[in-house]
């Protein structure tokens, strides 16, 4: 019996650092909104559901102008996301129904790629944790507080994590119902809670540099760039 995959697609963020009154997901590439490319990429690919988690109050906007405006037939809920990422996650597990694998990614990466994510569905199929990244191409130094450089580890052992992180549900939602508990506002990424609160071993795939997060201004012409090259 095939195993099923659910995506959660993350799209409650504020985009402080984007300088802009419009969530960084919603700002336009191409013609069309962030999140378009990565809701279009999980439609596309072999999940067997979306959940879209959104901000405050813009489910219904999301709903006329994202799903229903572009027919992306997938996305089977739309809920509200919380005060912080984990707790957005977190609503998105709650609402996920007799799935086997969660595939959790940030809607303001837009160049995630149908090919990745199926990969990702294959890798953690077999591994039950696994992330998406790459090899980092830079030395990174480790500073403390005054900026002064106190090590540098081996580039070779460091990657950049991007997204989807992808688990088996059962791994994704235990681990987060006790990362709620404890209330811990250190978590940044879902390896860390898999690994922290599941004691899991998390695989890292090789996905694609331009899997890149809109962020900050300059990273709407680098997205744009990229998608031309499509």
């Amino acid at each position: 019996m095939k195993a099923k995959v659910t995506a959660i697609v993350l799209a409650a963020g504020k985009g402080s650092r984007m300088n802009s009154d419009v969530p960084k997901q919603y700002l336009t590439l191409l013609g069309k909104p962030v999140l378009f490319y990565s809701l279009q990429a999980f439609e596309q690919s072999d999940v067997d559901e979306i959940i879209l988690v959104t901000g405050s109050g813009e489910q219904e906007y999301c709903k006329k102008e994202m799903v229903e405006k572009y027919q992306f037939s997938k996305v089977t809920h739309i809920v509200e996301g919380g005060a912080e990422r984990y707790h957005s996650v977190h609503h998105g597990l709650l609402s996920a129904i007799d799935t086997d694998f969660v595939l959790i990614h940030d809607g303001a990466r837009p160049l995630i790629s149908v090919d990745v994510i199926n990969k990702a569905i294959e890798t953690v199929e077999i591994t039950g944790a696994c992330v998406v990244g790459m090899p980092v191409k830079d030395t990174i130094q480790i500073v403390n507080d005054a900026c002064e450089i106190e090590s540098t580890p081996d580039r070779r052992c460091t990657w950049i994590a991007q997204t989807p992180q992808c688990f088996s549900f059962e791994l994704a939602l235990s681990s987060y119902n006790k990362a709620i508990e404890c209330r811990d506002t250190s978590i940044t990424d879902d390896a860390m809670v898999a690994r922290k609160y599941g004691d899991a071993r998390v695989t890292m795939l090789e996905g694609g540099y331009e899997n890149i997060k809109v962020t900050t201004p300059e990273d709407i012409p680098v997205a744009e760039c990229f998608l031309k090259m499509r």
